[in-house]
């Protein structure tokens, strides 16, 4: 089971690879990506280094070029494309299959993973996948059952890889639109949910307001942790109560299943969080090394005082194992 770790710049990528990623993943900076924050990803000299110090702890190195084009934009995926291959990328995470196909022209092997963004919940999408573009893995969004997870790693003709901690949505990845609703610039094309532009915050003394597009999303106490202002987290008056209407911050934490995940055949964990800071890269990746090389060994899941150190770093200072605990089918 591999672990694939986070890493929105050069230092987040050497904390990852030093405390036991067997894989990390970037992106360009550009909106080719899903986490195009300002500050954030590789430029092509970032990623020759990355690649090399990685490649000496036998890390491997996954390049996310995982929105979805436009027409007058096409040529920014396709060089972007052709920037990771050339620069020795070991493999691409991608969702928009005229940019697999444009791979595939390029070459006939060359490793693609299907990116959370593509949405792909079910066998009959993955076998497409798989029999027009060859890809070697999916990633799943974060809206099915352990039982359902379970019965894809088994009858899939690809490799599984699922989350295992970090931000939750609630939402069905690469079908969201209430960011664009908000703002006019849509994730799934700019690759910013929530853009920074558009946020703003104003003290108002005791309260702390937070803004996105002018809309009031929440107010904060003093001393009140303080999320980042997304549409689905925010406060809301409903019906006179003022509360999460949508969800909750909070953080997904599968530790407590590990050893059912991995029973099921799930290839590889991923780790949310390329807008994190090194440190907390450093100890996700090092608490998750521990984590699967005992799931593995032993059978045993994380005690609760080891997925109690993650709590720090939670959305919300709270966790949750999601989807995977529901009995939907």
């Amino acid at each position: 089971m591999e672990l694939v770790c986070p890493a929105g710049n050069y230092q987040s990528l050497v904390k990852a690879v030093d405390n036991g990623a067997d894989a990390v993943y970037i992106g360009l900076k550009n909106e080719t990506n899903a986490r195009h924050f300002a500050g954030l990803n590789f430029s092509e000299k970032q990623i020759s280094k990355a690649i090399d110090y990685a490649h000496q702890q036998n890390c491997k190195v996954y390049c996310a070029i995982n929105t979805y084009p436009r027409q007058k934009q096409w040529s920014r995926w396709t060089d972007s494309v052709d920037q990771a291959m050339g620069l020795g990328i070991d493999t691409l995470i991608v969702a928009d299959i005229g940019v697999m196909d444009y791979i595939r022209s390029r070459s006939s092997e060359f490793p693609i993973h299907l990116s959370v963004q593509a949405s792909a919940t079910n066998l009959q999408s993955l076998n497409f996948y798989h029999r027009n573009f060859g890809i070697r893995r999916a990633v799943l969004p974060r809206v099915l059952s352990l039982k359902q997870v379970a019965k894809l790693a088994k009858t899939a003709p690809v490799e599984i890889e699922v989350f295992g901690f970090g931000s939750l949505c609630i939402m069905a990845e690469g079908r969201c639109y209430l960011s664009s609703y908000m703002t006019g610039e849509s994730p799934n094309t700019k690759g910013v949910c929530s853009p920074a532009a558009f946020v703003d915050w104003q003290d108002k003394g005791e309260i702390l307001e937070s803004r996105l597009n002018g809309l009031l999303i929440d107010r904060f106490a003093q001393n009140e942790h303080a999320g980042y202002p997304t549409l689905c987290k925010g406060r809301f008056d409903v019906d006179g109560k003022i509360e999460h209407a949508l969800e909750e911050p909070t953080s997904l934490n599968t530790m407590d299943i590990l050893p059912d995940l991995y029973q099921a055949g799930v290839a590889a964990i991923k780790i949310e969080g390329r807008q994190r800071s090194p440190a907390y890269v450093a100890k996700v990746a090092n608490a998750w090394r521990k984590a699967i090389d005992k799931a593995i060994t032993t059978g045993v899941p994380a005690t609760k005082s080891e997925i109690a150190e993650l709590a720090c770093l939670a959305e919300g200072k709270q966790t949750t194992i999601g989807a995977y605990e529901r009995s939907w089918q």
